[in-house]
């Protein structure tokens, strides 16, 4: 563990006690969890404290766990290239529980805030125009999220006769939206059809070797 960085993490969690629930320290960087409503506190600490100089926001992003509550986090990582240091700092939230964006702090924030809207589905209060970034208009759900089917729920194809792209219901002639997540070799059915006809070769082969096949 970097001595310097477990200094840093000290030194954060004094200065921002309500704010800052937990430190951590993976893959030489520190990790910080945070409370949603301190976040825009906490950056603008990490940004302008003498000791922080975390001037750059590399990334914001989202991280889905289905199991657990609440199941989201976003993710912001910072650097500082006064200090040569990462610092990654967490929030969790819910579907319904909005973070405070923080694009007043690093105007970076916009369009990765708005991607994690658009992909998982995690609303930021005061972001000054969350809408979709990836998807298409009228794009329904959040494609990041673990129970999100893979085939979607609609599919695009142009109309020769309306002369456009029309949106229609996903249309399969398999279900692929239930899953019983056994491996393709363990879930098949022990016998396929064809498979008769290797046994009776085996058999035949079989005999030949004992001298009683053949003529």
């Amino acid at each position: 563990m970097d001595l310097a960085l477990q200094d840093l993490g000290e030194y954060i969690s004094g200065q921002l006690p309500k704010d800052v629930l937990g430190r951590d320290f993976a893959y030489g960087e520190l990790m910080l969890s945070v409370r949603p409503e301190g976040i825009v506190k906490v950056l603008i600490f990490l940004r302008d404290d003498v000791n922080c100089r975390f001037k750059q926001l590399v990334d914001v992003c989202g991280v889905d766990f289905p199991e657990r509550e609440p199941r989201f986090e976003v993710v912001y990582n910072l650097l500082s290239l006064t200090n040569n240091n990462r610092i990654r700092v967490k929030v969790t939230t819910d579907e319904e529980t909005p973070v405070p964006s923080v694009t007043g702090v690093f105007s970076s924030a916009n369009w990765w805030e708005r991607e994690v809207w658009d992909l998982y589905g995690v609303y930021f209060s005061d972001h000054p125009d969350l809408r979709r970034i990836l998807t298409d208009y009228g794009f329904e759900g959040h494609p990041m999220r673990k129970d999100f089917p893979l085939t979607g729920y609609v599919e695009v194809r142009y109309d020769e006769e309306q002369k456009r792209v029309v949106y229609e219901p996903v249309k399969l002639t398999q279900e692929f939206r239930n899953f019983d997540f056994l491996s393709p070799w363990e879930g098949v059915q022990r016998l396929l059809p064809g498979d008769e006809k290797a046994f009776e070769g085996d058999s035949a082969g079989e005999k030949a070797a004992d001298g009683k096949g053949g003529s």
